[in-house]
């Protein structure tokens, strides 16, 4: 490709609307522009990107025996009754009606409709197992749409449906399909980790998440460094620290006075006692119904864990006005103690002794109060953050933290989807079995954006040579010059004539802009044709990530680059 004949319209500065680096980049360099609220146009540089990450995601999927199909967009409201998620899914899921007023959704996902399809064919265990794929765009109306097409309305994904005879063929599937991401990612060029996740709207049970490393991320995970443990902290599991016991015996309880205390930033200065001595309580809406949640006052607690643990498919922290007609007291004045509200506590609590708590009282708290004697739960269940430092559940060493970006994510999914629409086949006796079903999904535009958040300077994105739009770039330093032209149009011919994708600077500009295009954009190798270097038959070549450049013998500039492109 000539630059002169390349539709790559790139911006000096930064647009207001970009919040993270690789929004910022893709409008910068001329891959996206937006077109709405969360919705982006691919232009030729980011469409060549999204085909070459979609290449690596389909060799992989054909060579773990997927098949790929194409469903629609256009889901009718029956199929997500059948499931349930109709209602369950929620406002992200946008809903129309046709001219005879039927309801449809725009597909977020397509359990039910792969399930329907698959049912509706497949009758004997002889037709099982299958693996089915699409890359498709899904929509998902986010309340916030943000970070570019990290969190946009309309995205591109790759989502493939296991069915199976049985557990142990979707645990098989599952495992093909876990090395295939692998695979993927180790071909994408990127740093990964692979944790525990949790399930959300998709459900099912077991669940990892392909997590690509970097800073900008919004999800936070936890892992060891002794052993292979690592987890989302929406899922991974927090060891209780031991009981915090300094000898004294326990005491009475009794209210006190705390007027203006109502942070645990508060009660720490007013009684003395460190955060991990006292509690907080908190107060949620369950599918409507009020619950109090009690954890110790240095931790955090972990909504997702929250609405799992209580098997509701709403929750909310509850409003004041509501929180004062049944406890009480306000905000910054709850306590479990005499509380008529149903309620749980992080399994830290139970051991706690002569911690402090508020008396459903404004400006009224009590102390040394003792769980089990001044107060009960329904349950003492894991509800907290896990975060660093805790112990590693698998082998109780350390627990370090970091952040990443979540770009694929696999999920068993066993019988939900299939029990909810009757998909069943013929077991060998002739009895009809539940399909046993697993779907596995890679976020295709997330994983070019996460790619620019891990690879990148100051100067502009530094793509992975597997998914870079063009492989090298040619600058002449003047194209007016007909020796360097000439040598600049020998070693494109040849690049191109081997199969590599380069593109010919051949605008008439200063060189130095030309320097900053390529590096805004991110092609990984660059070849200038200067006056010096080719009086001595020679070419400046220089690897875009970090590396000086190198004087090359003209003659032996394509087999080095051929050399690093295989």
């Amino acid at each position: 490709m000539r630059y002169t004949e390349l539709f790559c319209p790139t911006l000096r500065e930064i647009p207001s609307e970009a919040e993270i680096v690789s929004h910022q980049l893709l409008l910068r360099a001329g891959y996206i522009r937006k077109s709405g609220s969360g919705i982006y146009s691919y232009l030729p540089m980011g469409y060549k990107v999204l085909k070459k990450i979609m290449a690596i995601v389909r060799e992989e999927m054909d060579a773990a025996g997927g098949q790929e199909l194409m469903m629609p967009i256009i889901q009718p409201r029956e199929l997500w009754e059948k499931s349930g998620r109709w209602a369950v899914y929620g406002d992200e899921m946008f809903r129309l009606k046709d001219r005879h007023l039927r309801d449809f959704a725009l597909g977020p996902t397509h359990e039910e409709l792969i399930t329907s399809i698959v049912d509706a064919d497949t009758h004997s265990y002889r037709d099982l197992p299958l693996l089915l794929y699409q890359i498709q765009n899904k929509y998902r109306d986010e309340i916030r749409p943000r970070f570019g097409v990290m969190r946009g309305r309309e995205f591109i994904m790759k989502d493939l449906y296991s069915f199976d005879l049985d557990v142990e063929g979707m645990n098989e599937s599952y495992r093909k399909m876990y090395q295939a991401y692998s695979n993927i990612y180790n071909r994408l060029g990127l740093e990964y980790r692979v944790v525990e996740a949790d399930n959300g709207a998709i459900g099912g049970s077991e669940s990892h998440e392909f997590i690509v490393l970097a800073g900008s991320g919004e999800s936070v995970i936890v892992y060891c460094s002794e052993c292979d443990y690592a987890a989302d902290v929406e899922k991974a599991e927090a060891i209780p620290e031991e009981a915090i016991n300094t000898g004294e015996a326990a005491l009475p309880m009794e209210k006190s006075a705390t007027p203006g205390q109502r942070t645990i930033a508060d009660l720490v200065e007013f009684y003395g006692l460190p955060e991990k001595r006292l509690i907080k309580t908190l107060i949620y809406e369950a599918d409507g119904e009020l619950v109090a949640v009690v954890i110790r006052g240095d931790r955090e607690l972990n909504e997702i864990k929250l609405k799992n643990y209580l098997q509701v498919n709403e929750l909310a922290m509850a409003g004041e006005e509501r929180v004062r007609n049944t406890c009480g007291g306000g905000f910054g004045s709850l306590g479990p103690v005499g509380l008529q509200v149903k309620t749980f506590a992080d399994r830290e609590v139970e051991n706690m002794i002569n911690t402090s708590c508020g008396a459903n009282e404004d400006d009224f708290h009590y102390i040394n109060v003792n769980p089990g004697r001044d107060f009960g739960a329904a349950a003492f269940a894991d509800l907290r953050n896990t975060v660093a430092g805790d112990a590693c559940p698998a082998c109780g060493k350390v627990l370090k933290e970091t952040r990443g970006i979540e770009a694929g994510q696999i999920f068993q999914l066993g019988t939900k989807y299939s029990e909810a629409l009757q998909a069943t086949y013929a077991d060998r006796d002739g009895n009809p079995q539940l399909m046993v079903m697993g779907c596995y999904g890679i976020g295709v535009s997330r994983t070019m954006a996460a790619a620019i958040e891990q690879n990148h300077d100051d100067n502009g994105i530094i793509w992975p040579l597997s998914i870079a739009p063009y492989q090298a770039i040619i600058i002449p330093v003047n194209v007016n010059k007909a020796d360097q032209m000439e040598a600049a149009e020998k070693i494109y011919s040849e690049l191109l004539a081997a199969g590599v994708e380069v593109i010919l600077d051949d605008r008439d500009e200063r060189v130095g802009v030309k320097f900053k295009d390529a590096d805004l954009i991110g092609i990984p190798l660059r070849v200038t044709v200067g006056p010096k270097s080719l009086a001595e038959g020679k070419v400046e070549f220089k690897e875009r990530q970090g590396k000086e450049s190198e004087l090359v013998l003209a003659g032996d500039i394509c087999k080095r680059i051929l050399d690093l492109v295989k």
